[in-house]
C-alpha cells in the first residue's frame, strides 16, 4: 500500500378543495398582525394554474401554468421592504427566467407536499438581495443546457436551483431535487459581480435535497477576494441519494461545504447524508475551514462509487467517505458514520481537530472497496497547534477493514477509543503508525506518530494481529486489548523514545468470560 496525498392562457379543470384555503386565510391573518407601532402590509398572494377556483379568487395573481415566475416576479416586485408573497398549493412551472426576491421580502409556500416549483430552460431561484425568507415549498430542476460556444464556459450550469449569494438570508422547510444537468440543488456561491461583500449569516433549516444527480448543498466562490463564507448554519436538513442515479460529475457529494471557499463559522445540527456517490459530509483540500462544528450528525451509506483499479490510499479522485475532513478546525460531536464506503471518518492534516462521543459501524460494506478504514488519520505536513487532533470516546464497531489507521501524525491525542471486532486487512485490525514506504507522498514527516498518547480498548479476533504499533517515536499506549488473536499486539520499527506500553494491559478472551 502507498499513501498519497493531493489537492484536489388557460382554465384548468376544476379540483376540488383541499381545505388549502383555509390554510391561506390563517397565514394572511398571522402576516397581517404587525405590531400596533406599524401599519400592517398586506401579503401578496399567487395561485398557482392547478389550484382550486376559491384559491384564485382569494389571489392577487393567478397564474397559467406556462412561465409562471412572470406572476411571481410580478407580485415579488409590487411588495414595498419586508412583504410577504404567498404562493397557493399546485405546481408553479417557471421555465427560463430567474425568480429573484428583492431585499426583505419572503417567498412562503404551503409547504413541500403541496406547493412545487418546477424549474426549466435554464430557471433558477435566485436570492442575491440580503434578508430574504424562503419557506415551504419543493423545488426541482432539470433539462439545464449549455448555450455556450466551444470556446466559452457556460456558468449557467454552475448554479444550483436555488443559489443564494447575498448574506442574511434564511431558508425554512424547502425540499429540493436535479436532474445531472446543474452543479447544485442548494448552493451558496460568492460571485462578486452580484454580490462584492462577504457572503455570512444564512441559515438552512428542515431543508432536503432528495433523489439527484448532483450535489445536495454546496458552497464555493469565484473570484479573488471575499472567498471566504461565514457563519453558515444547517439545522435537522438531509441529502439523500445525491448523484446515486446519474451524476454531475464523478464527485458528487451530499454536503460539500468548501469547494473553491474557505469557511468560516459553519454550524451542522442533527444532520443526514446518505446514499451520496461520493462523501455525506464533505469539505475540499486546499480552503481553510475554521470554527467548523457538527452536532448528532449521521453519515450513512455513502461512498456509492466503486474505487478505481489503482486506487491508492488518498486518492484525489476518490473519496468514499462518510465524514472527509481535510485539515483545518472541524469538530464533530456525537456523530456517527454507518457503512460508508471507503471511510467512515477520513481526517487529513488535523490542526486543531476535535472528535468527541462519533460513532463508525459497518465500513466497507462492500468488498469490492479498496482497504475500508473507520477512522483514518493522515498527516504529510507539519502541523501548528498541540493537540493536533483530539479523538475522545470514539467506537468503532464491526467494521469490514481497519478499525484506527494513524500514520504520519505528530501530537495526537486518543482517549478511551473502543474497536471491537474489526475483520481487519493484511491480517491486521488497526495500524497506529507506519512504515517510512507508507508515509504520504513528500511527507516532511518521519515517524508512523509521534509526541503522542493513546488509549484504547481493543477486542476482536478475526485478524491476526488485533493492534500494529509502528514506527513510533515518543508514544505513550494504555487501556487493554482482550483477544485470542495470534498476536493481539505486534510492535515494529520503533524510533527514538519509541512506544512506551508499560499502561496497556493484553488479557486473553477467554480471561473476560
Amino acid at each position: 500500500m502507498i499513501t498519497r496525498l493531493h489537492e484536489k392562457p388557460v382554465n384548468p379543470p376544476r379540483i376540488r378543495s383541499t381545505g388549502t384555503e383555509l390554510a391561506i386565510g390563517v397565514i394572511l391573518a398571522l402576516l397581517l398582525v404587525q405590531s400596533v407601532a406599524a401599519a400592517p402590509v398586506a401579503p401578496l398572494v399567487v395561485a398557482a394554474g392547478d389550484s382550486s377556483p376559491a384559491t384564485k379568487a382569494r389571489a392577487n395573481y393567478t397564474c397559467d401554468g406556462f412561465d409562471d415566475q412572470v406572476e411571481i416576479q410580478a407580485a415579488l416586485a409590487a411588495l414595498p421592504n419586508d412583504g410577504t408573497v404567498v404562493l397557493s398549493e399546485g405546481t408553479f412551472n417557471c421555465s427560463g427566467n430567474i425568480i429573484a426576491p428583492a431585499a426583505g421580502v419572503t417567498l412562503m409556500g404551503q409547504g413541500p407536499e403541496k406547493t412545487s416549483l418546477e424549474f426549466s430552460r435554464n430557471g433558477i431561484l435566485n436570492v442575491s438581495e440580503e434578508y430574504v425568507t424562503l419557506e415551504g415549498f419543493r423545488i426541482a430542476g432539470s433539462g439545464y443546457v449549455n448555450a455556450s460556444t466551444n470556446t466559452t464556459l457556460d456558468l449557467g450550469q454552475w448554479l444550483g436551483v436555488l443559489t443564494v449569494y447575498a448574506s442574511h438570508a434564511q431558508i425554512h422547510n424547502v425540499t429540493g431535487t436535479a436532474d445531472a444537468s446543474i452543479q447544485a440543488v442548494f448552493l451558496l456561491l460568492h460571485n462578486p459581480n452580484v454580490y462584492a461583500p462577504t457572503l455570512e449569516d444564512v441559515e438552512f433549516v428542515n431543508c432536503r435535497a432528495v433523489d439527484t444527480g448532483t450535489y445536495g448543498f454546496l458552497h464555493n466562490a469565484w473570484g479573488s477576494e471575499n472567498t471566504t463564507i461565514k457563519n453558515i448554519r444547517y439545522e435537522n436538513c438531509a441529502a439523500i441519494n445525491c448523484g446515486r442515479n446519474g451524476a454531475f460529475n464523478p464527485w458528487v457529494t451530499g454536503f460539500d461545504f468548501a469547494e473553491l471557499n474557505n469557511m468560516d463559522g459553519l454550524r451542522v445540527t442533527d444532520c443526514l447524508a446518505e446514499g451520496s456517490l461520493e462523501s455525506g459530509f464533505h469539505f475540499e483540500w486546499n480552503p481553510a475551514k475554521r470554527d467548523c462544528v457538527f452536532i448528532n450528525c449521521t453519515s450513512r451509506n455513502n461512498g456509492q462509487k466503486p474505487s478505481p483499479d489503482d486506487y491508492l490510499l488518498g486518492d484525489p479522485d476518490f473519496f468514499g467517505a462518510g465524514f472527509h475532513l481535510p485539515g483545518g478546525q472541524v469538530s464533530l460531536v456525537n456523530c456517527r458514520a454507518e457503512e460508508n464506503g471507503a471511510f467512515g471518518f477520513f481526517v487529513i492534516n488535523p490542526d486543531g481537530m476535535l472528535l468527541y462521543n462519533c460513532t463508525e459501524s459497518g465500513t466497507g460494506r462492500d468488498s469490492a472497496i479498496a482497504e475500508p478504514i473507520s477512522y483514518c488519520i493522515l498527516q504529510s505536513l507539519p502541523v501548528s497547534r498541540n493537540p493536533s487532533i483530539v479523538m475522545d470516546h470514539c467506537r468503532s464497531l464491526d467494521s469490514n477493514g481497519w478499525a484506527l489507521f494513524v500514520c504520519g501524525t505528530n501530537n495526537a491525542l486518543v482517549r478511551e477509543f473502543i474497536m471491537t471486532n474489526p475483520a481487519g486487512i493484511g491480517g491486521i485490525g488497526a495500524i497506529l503508525g507506519c512504515p517510512s514506504s507508507k508515509l504520504p507522498v513528500n511527507s516532511t514527516i518521519d515517524a508512523g506518530i509521534s509526541n503522542s498518547t493513546i488509549d484504547l480498548i481493543a477486542s476482536g479476533d478475526r485478524p491476526q494481529i488485533l493492534v500494529y504499533i509502528v514506527n513510533n517515536r515518543n508514544v505513550t499506549y494504555s487501556g487493554k486489548v482482550v483477544s485470542d488473536a495470534a498476536r493481539p499486539v505486534a510492535v515494529e520499527w520503533t524510533l527514538a523514545g519509541g512506544a512506551n506500553l508499560t499502561g496497556l494491559e493484553v488479557l486473553p478472551a477467554s480471561s473476560t468470560a
